[in-house]
Parts: structure tokens; sequence; C-alpha cells
């Protein structure tokens, strides 16, 4: 008769719990494991690894590893002690892991940073937390709010609520590096606070269409009327669209259009 292992921590809250509960249910995989390891060898090695990760309960299409990544230095991370050198690399799952989807929005939005950073600091290695922000448009105006999101994921920079600082120096403060409803010529801004030079990004989607098929299959969709071939295709003509701003036009200046910002303060 089969019996549940009382000790075994369960998956679903190894996917879907917090960032601590998970670490704690993988340290409860691993004493799980060397226990058996102990006390039944032969059934140990027999099942391992024992239990999958969070990594493994992912299946996110192939094409998200062809994105462009983004290599920065965040001097916090080196000052608490996350690496030596405080160097992160960032991935599009990455940003659709933050916003929970992956769309023409997030795409773009991940694009006009990596294309922005890239246009300000050339072959200099980036500086997380060193750049300043600005959004043209308000944050509750259509997907301002996603791309500022993901602005803050790759920059570090943040509106009134990010983080304010270490001591009463406030070193290595994010707070009020990101501000909405800026008078910029252009979606988003990037200017360094080093040198002060600036860059003014516009995104165009349009430049990208989705299939002719996607019109009936969107409508039907939404309205929760397509059955289960129509949402399988839906889906993955969705993802398509994604994949070929990603793949095919990541360097396309008619999709992100990055022009030097003459009027930085």
């Amino acid at each position: 008769m089969y019996r549940e292992d009382p000790f075994r921590p369960k998956i679903g809250a190894m996917i879907c719990g917090t960032g601590d509960q998970r670490q704690a249910i993988g340290q409860r995989y691993k004493m799980h494991y060397i226990f058996m390891l102990l006390m039944c060898p032969a059934r140990a090695r027999a099942n391992a690894p024992p239990y999958p990760t969070p990594e493994d309960a992912m299946e996110f299409p192939d094409f998200f590893a062809i994105a462009p990544t983004i290599t920065l230095r965040d001097p916090l991370a080196a000052f608490l002690g996350v690496s030596k050198s405080g160097t992160m690399t960032y991935g599009y799952a990455d940003a659709v892991k933050l916003a929970g989807h992956s769309c023409p929005t997030v795409a773009g939005a991940y694009l006009m940073v990596w294309r922005g950073v890239a246009y300000l600091y050339g072959d200099e290695l980036p500086e997380r937390g060193g750049m300043e922000v600005y959004l043209r448009d308000e944050r509750e105006q259509g997907t301002t709010g996603v791309i500022a999101a993901v602005a803050t994921l790759l920059t570090g920079a943040a509106p009134e609520t990010g983080f304010g600082g270490i001591g009463a120096e406030q070193r290595f403060a994010r707070r009020g590096l990101l501000q909405f409803a800026t008078p910029i010529d252009g979606l988003l801004a990037f200017r360094r606070r080093d040198t002060g030079r600036g860059v003014v990004l516009d995104l165009n989607t349009a430049s990208v269409p989705p299939d002719p098929a996607m019109g009936l299959l969107f409508r039907r969709a939404v309205a929760g009327q397509a059955d289960e071939d129509e949402q399988t295709r839906f889906a993955a003509l969705w993802q398509d669209r994604v994949a070929r701003m990603l793949r095919e036009h990541v360097n396309d200046p008619d999709l992100v259009h990055a022009r030097e910002w003459e009027t930085v303060a």
C-alpha cells in the first residue's frame, strides 16, 4: 500500500511559495535526501535527484534563451556580499517571471533597456543603480507600469517606493531614480548619473505585426469562447510574435529606436 512520505516537501509549495519558502523547502529536500542516503542508500540513489527544483517546473519557450542578456555590476550587491564583483546577468526569462507573462510590451521593454544601456555604456560594464529612468506617461496609463517594472528590474532605478539607501548618507539609494510623466520626446529615457549622458528610446511594436489569424483568435480567446485547439493556436501565435521581436528584430531600429538625449540637465 502506498503511504505518503510525511517528510517529503510538497511540490506545489516548492513551485508556488515565496522565495524564503522555496529556499527553506530546498533545504528540506537536501536534508531528506541525506536522511534517506543514510537509512536506505539503495532507495536514495535510485531516486536521485529526489525532487524537482523550481527551474525544473518551468517550461519556457526555447526562444527565451536566444534573447540577448544584460550584464551589469551592482555596487550594492558587492557591498552586501551577494558576489565579490557584484556582477549580475539578466535574461528575458527574468522579465517574464517579474511580469508573470510574455507579450510584445514585456519584450519591447526588455529590448529598450538592453538597447539603452548599450547606447550609454558601450564596451563599459554598466552600473545597476547608476542610471536615472524617465517615462513619458503617467504610471496608470496603458502599459506604462509594465515597462517601468521591467526597467526597475534591470537598472535598479525605482520610484518613491524603492530602496532608500544604507546609513545616514543613504548609500546605494535607488528611491526616486525612476520618474513618470516627464517631458521627454520618446517613450522612455535613461541618464547616466556619473557622466550626465542620456538616451531617448521609442518602441513601435506595429513593426512586428501579429499573424493575420490572430484577429479572430484573439476575440474568441478573450471572450472565453475559444475551444482547446483555438486556445492552443492563439497562445502559439502570441508567442511567435514575441519570438520574432527577440530573434529577428532585436537590432531593428523600426522596433526600438534610440537617439541621444540632447536636453539632459
